[in-house]
């Protein structure tokens, strides 16, 4: 995207561009830790003799800039009070819900460009739901939303994990060219908010067979990760990263081109297969001290005393919370039309145990 292109997009987007000129909050990365404005979160923190101090916890909420361009399918995720689909009233919802998230302990969250399947798990995805157009171009109205959330985040203190792709609608974009070019345009565009509050996940779980571009699986996922890390503006860049699959170590290609490591732990509910990823990960050739961050997992457990949540912070690994739940606005947080509150007994624990947890 260049100079021009980005004014324009400013200029019809007031939160991007008052955005250019702030940056509350930045993240930043020393060996396995993170630090916000300079300091270690939670710094301090210990829970049941395990290090928190430098650690990211957060939610997936990869649907919080969602839409659906195809009018065949946008009807299946209309509000029950309404009967229609809204996706400003979901962006509003979301912005709403993110002070209380923020009190809770939650430090960070996962948006995607391309979202996540609003049916929780999809064989299939006939909805059209992408932010990169066929070309590798930016949409407007998805940026504005996206815009408004780093904003907010920005103002909380919160970090933004921000996703590029998510397979089934990566075939959307029409060849590796155009991929290639969402990456830079995604990123020159992040860069040129100001906001230093971001990370980036090129793609959610490189590993799965439904990627339609050879680059955006593992053997070459690597290349953007390093197209991301070599975009640069006023000398500074964006960490970047991408995921695997649950219970999936980490390739020795993928550690070595990334910031942070991104690991994911759905999948049989087994803790011991949660330490073992992290093990295993933190044992490869190319492996150097970086943070580990877990931003999908859905098992929750929260009262047992052993669940993936405590085994990824055992293993010193930051834990993100994943509930897709129902497509009945009550539950989980992937398939719209979101409840974003704390609303369900699922969300209440989670939060309760975050709290504890992070001592808040």
């Amino acid at each position: 995207m260049d100079r021009r292109t980005f004014v324009k997009l400013a200029c019809a987007t007031p939160a991007l561009a008052a955005s250019a000129q702030t940056g509350r909050t930045e993240v930043s990365i020393q060996g396995e830790q993170f630090l916000i404005n300079g300091k270690l979160t939670y710094a301090g923190r210990r829970f049941r003799g395990m290090k928190i101090e430098g650690l990211l916890m957060n939610v997936r909420a990869v649907q919080a800039i969602f839409d659906d361009l195809n009018p065949a399918t946008r009807s299946r995720w209309a509000y029950p009070d309404t009967g229609e689909w809204d996706p400003e009233r979901n962006v509003r919802e979301f912005l709403g819900a993110l002070p209380e998230w923020r009190r809770h302990g939650v430090l960070a969250f996962t948006v995607n460009l391309q979202g996540g399947s609003p049916e929780g798990y999809s064989k299939s995805q006939p909805w059209e739901n992408t932010a990169i157009d066929s070309e590798g171009n930016l949409r407007q109205a998805y940026m504005s939303r996206l815009a408004r959330i780093l904003a907010r985040a920005d103002e909380l203190g919160m970090v933004v994990i921000v996703g590029y792709f998510y397979f089934g609608q990566d075939g959307r974009v029409k060849d590796e060219a155009a991929v290639r070019r969402a990456v830079s345009n995604a990123t020159e565009w992040l860069l040129e908010t100001g906001h230093r509050n971001v990370l980036v996940e090129v793609n959610n779980e490189c590993d799965v067979k439904a990627y339609h571009h050879e680059i955006l699986k593992p053997p070459r996922v690597d290349e953007l990760i390093e197209t991301v890390k070599t975009i640069k503006r006023q000398g500074r860049r964006l960490l970047a990263g991408t995921s695997y699959g649950g219970g999936r170590p980490a390739d020795p290609n993928v550690v070595k081109a990334s910031d942070f490591l991104l690991l994911h732990g759905n999948g049989p509910d087994e803790p011991d297969r949660i330490r073992k990823m992290i093990r295993a990960s933190r044992q490869v050739s190319t492996w150097r001290p970086m943070p580990v961050l877990i931003n999908e997992d859905d098992h929750f457990r929260f009262g047992d005393p052993d669940n993936h949540m405590l085994a990824a912070l055992g293993e010193y690994t930051s834990w993100g919370y994943f509930d897709p739940g129902k497509n009945d606005y009550a539950e989980g947080y992937q398939c719209p039309p979101v409840n974003w509150g704390i609303n369900s007994e699922r969300k209440r624990q989670f939060f309760n145990a975050l709290k504890t947890v992070t001592g808040v």
